[in-house]
């Protein structure tokens, strides 16, 4: 466990009447790390609270997101987040890099293909003070990846995000009566089916595979330019084989992939360390690619 940090929130309104909230780490630098966290996870996630602290042991203020839902208040409007909603990382990066020479993006998970699909969606266009992106056990093929979570195997995992994720639609529910389908909720078992439910028709896709094959960054990553770091573990029980992009990081000098043997999914333990391994391998990649501003 992590101890919790003295963050202090922030609000950015944005375009749609909506709110994102931003906890935010500073200590008088020129360099920020945007730290993204995972499905149903928030900037009080063990590796939100073990990344930044690191970064601010090494000179990198952080802005640690809550995507709309996830900061403790329900957001305003209909739609919520998901997998491939960089609008609003976007609205976020603009809103934070006059402030700071330098930015490095790092996301979990879900978030790991957020950010990993801005870099590489917007290649010409990409903030010239963005050093560095990091992506950590990132389910690189979202369509795979939901179907391999799936597995009875992973049964608890799956239990415990629906969970979440069902009580937040009763929550949208009451703010606009009649605007969702409810009737089916409490029999879906499996997470792609409250995608193809749910998740696709909120943020208008068509259905589940409309949404993951618009939204996961494997189709991306060839033209990402920036430094690139990608960490998995080969036994990370969330990951099928084709979410591995090691053809994507052969063929792309910007991409390092590492493929670890162990490490789960987010589960890099250094026993008897205070940070986890992929922690430091993070910061070590943002100080490699950094301009060593101070």
């Amino acid at each position: 466990k992590q101890k919790d940090l003295p963050f202090r929130r922030v609000r950015i309104e944005t375009p749609d009447d909506d709110f994102l909230d931003i906890d935010i780490l500073e200590g008088n630098n020129k360099r920020l790390a945007i730290l993204c966290h995972g499905l149903e996870g928030s900037s009080k996630s063990h590796y939100i609270l073990g990344t930044s602290g690191m970064a601010i042991e090494n000179s990198w203020d952080v802005a640690a997101l809550n995507y709309r839902g996830c900061s403790g208040e329900m957001n305003r409007q209909r739609r919520m987040y998901h997998s491939g909603a960089t609008d609003d990382l976007d609205l976020v990066l603009k809103h934070f890099s006059p402030g700071y020479q330098e930015i490095a993006l790092v996301g979990f998970s879900l978030g790991g293909n957020l950010v990993l699909k801005y870099c590489g969606e917007r290649p010409d266009s990409l903030d010239t003070s963005i050093s560095s992106v990091t992506g950590i056990s990132v389910p690189c093929d979202l369509a795979a990846g939901c179907r391999h979570i799936g597995k009875s195997s992973n049964f608890i995992y799956e239990k415990k995000f629906l969970v979440s994720l069902k009580e937040k639609i009763r929550q949208k529910e009451k703010q606009f009566p009649g605007s969702f389908d409810m009737k089916h909720v409490n029999s879906i078992h499996k997470l792609y089916d409250f995608d193809d439910q749910f998740t696709a028709p909120i943020h208008g896709f068509k259905d589940a595979e409309d949404y993951y094959g618009q939204s996961n960054c494997k189709q991306f990553l060839n033209d990402i330019r920036i430094p690139c770091k990608i960490i998995s573990a080969l036994d990370d029980p969330f990951l099928p084989s084709v979410s591995y992009p090691f053809k994507e990081a052969d063929e792309n000098p910007s991409i390092r992939f590492i493929a670890s043997k162990f490490g789960g999914h987010v589960g890099f333990v250094r026993l008897g360390e205070a940070y986890y391994w992929n922690e430091l391998k993070t910061i070590e990649f943002m100080n490699e690619q950094s301009g060593d501003i101070t």
